[in-house]
């Protein structure tokens, strides 16, 4: 999967700050430097189905990255991100 351009709206780029306490930079590097992107499931518009990113933040902390992808444009559109649970953990370090 390629990725060339990184939207995140306002109100997501808030939540994300507020309610997961994560920057929208390490977000972003995630999805730039994944280690892991698996599909998440199928999206409500054709041809935009969501994915999870899985990577190491900048500060070396782990987190997993929710976003539409938009194949005719290569474009990622953050909707959630958030710090991986254990059992994610886990799988990362496994693979």
């Amino acid at each position: 999967m390629r990725i060339d351009r990184i939207i995140c709206p306002e109100l997501i780029a808030e939540k994300i700050e507020v309610k997961h306490q994560l920057r929208v930079q390490d977000a972003r590097y995630v999805l730039y430097h994944a280690g892991r992107i698996r599909f998440a499931e199928k999206g409500h518009v054709q041809g935009e189905d969501v994915y999870a990113a899985f990577g190491q933040a900048i500060g070396g902390y782990y987190i997993v990255v929710f976003f539409v992808y938009k194949a005719d444009t290569t474009t990622a559109i953050i909707i959630s991100a958030r710090a991986m649970s254990d059992k994610e953990r886990a799988a990362y370090g496994r693979k």
